[in-house]
C-alpha cells in the first residue's frame, strides 16, 4: 500500500479507537529541547515495515513528523519543524516512539499527538499518546527606580521592569515594613508580547509620601514557580539619610578623637619624663648626703688621736 497524502490518511485514521490510549503533560524552557514520551508499554522489538507513526498537533491539526514503511528516516509535513522535531529510529525499533522537539518557542505550547498503526492488523491504530507541551521562560531581574531627590509632590512613583519571560507573570507590590501586599489600586502593570513572543512587563506604584518609605516589587512566575524581588527605599523628605545604630564617625568627629587622643599620650609622657628626673635626683642626693656622712665620721676620729 502506497500513502500518497499523509495528512488526508491521518485524518481518516485519527478517529479509530486505539488498543493503548495515554495522556501526559511535559514542561519546556525556552530556546531548549523536551521530548515528548510515546512509549510502547511491552518493550518488545518492533518491525518498522509493520507500523505506520505520526506526530501532529491538535489545534491547529498539522502532521509535525511521520515515518513510513520502507522510508530510511521520518518525514516532515510542516517547515516549522523540519529542523526542530526528530524520532530515532534505534529508539523505535524498540517501540519508542517519542519525539525530540529542539529549540523550543511559545508558539509550541499546545497538544501533541502521537499516533501508532499497525499494517499487518488492517492499519489498526495500537498506541495513541496526547502530550501537552508547557511552555516557560524565566524573567530577567527586576529593575526598580527610586524617586530621585526631595520633591513637594504628595505622592511617590515607583517604577518595576522586567523582560523576555514565559507566561504571562503576576505582578505584586508588597510594604517591605511588614511584609504586607499593598493595594492594586495604587499600581498600574502593563505586559506586552516582543518580537520574540515572550513577555515584557512595566509595573508602576503611586503612594502617599512619607519617611522611609520601603517597599519591593516581586515578578512571580506560576509555572516555575519563581518569585523575583527586588527592593526599593527612598530618602527622607529633609534628605538626610535613615539612623544607622552603629553609626560610623564623620571627618569632624574623627579629628576630635584624634586631638584628644594625641593630648593624652602628651600628658603621659610628661608624667613619666617627671617621675624619672625626680627619681635621678633623689638618688644623687642621697649619695652626696652618704658620702659628707662619711667623711665627717673620718675627721672625728683623726682628732680624737
Amino acid at each position: 500500500m502506497r500513502l500518497r497524502s499523509p495528512g488526508l490518511f491521518l485524518l481518516l485514521l485519527s478517529g479509530l479507537q486505539a488498543d493503548i490510549q495515554k495522556k501526559e503533560e511535559v514542561q519546556g524552557i525556552v530556546g531548549s529541547s523536551v521530548e515528548l514520551n510515546c512509549v510502547y508499554p511491552e518493550g518488545s522489538s518492533f518491525d518498522l515495515n509493520d507500523f505506520y507513526i505520526y506526530w501532529q498537533t491538535a489545534m491547529p491539526e498539522t502532521v509535525v513528523t511521520y515515518y513510513l514503511p520502507g522510508n530510511t528516516s521520518p518525514r516532515y509535513k510542516d517547515n516549522r519543524y523540519q529542523h526542530r522535531a526528530q524520532l530515532s529510529l534505534d529508539s523505535m525499533e524498540q517501540g519508542n516512539f517519542s519525539l525530540r522537539l529542539y529549540n523550543i518557542t511559545p508558539q509550541d505550547e499546545q497538544t501533541f499527538h502521537c499516533l501508532v498503526f499497525q499494517k499487518s492488523l488492517e492499519l489498526k491504530k495500537v498506541l495513541q499518546v496526547n502530550v501537552t507541551l508547557h511552555v516557560a521562560a524565566n524573567y530577567s531581574i527586576p529593575v526598580v527606580s527610586n524617586p530621585i531627590g526631595p520633591s513637594e509632590d504628595e505622592e511617590l512613583t515607583f517604577m518595576c521592569k522586567s523582560t523576555n519571560g514565559y507566561p504571562r507573570p503576576n505582578v505584586y507590590w508588597i510594604n517591605q515594613t511588614d511584609n504586607s501586599l499593598l493595594d492594586e489600586a495604587l499600581q498600574n502593570s502593563t505586559v506586552s508580547v516582543n518580537e520574540h513572543g515572550l513577555y515584557d512587563v512595566v509595573s508602576t506604584l503611586r503612594v502617599r509620601r512619607a519617611p522611609n518609605v520601603n517597599v519591593k516589587c516581586c515578578i512571580e512566575n506560576v509555572l516555575l514557580h519563581q518569585n523575583l524581588t527586588v527592593s526599593s527605599q527612598t530618602e527622607p523628605s529633609s534628605g538626610t539619610k535613615d539612623k544607622i545604630t552603629d553609626k560610623p564617625a564623620r571627618p569632624q568627629e574623627k579629628n576630635i578623637t584624634v586631638f584628644i587622643v594625641f593630648g593624652i599620650l602628651c600628658v603621659l609622657v610628661a608624667v613619666a619624663v617627671a617621675a624619672g628626673w625626680f627619681y635621678r635626683n633623689r638618688r644623687s642626693s642621697g649619695s652626696y648626703i652618704g658620702l659628707a656622712t662619711k667623711c665627717s665620721k673620718e675627721v672625728d676620729l683623726k682628732s680624737r688621736h
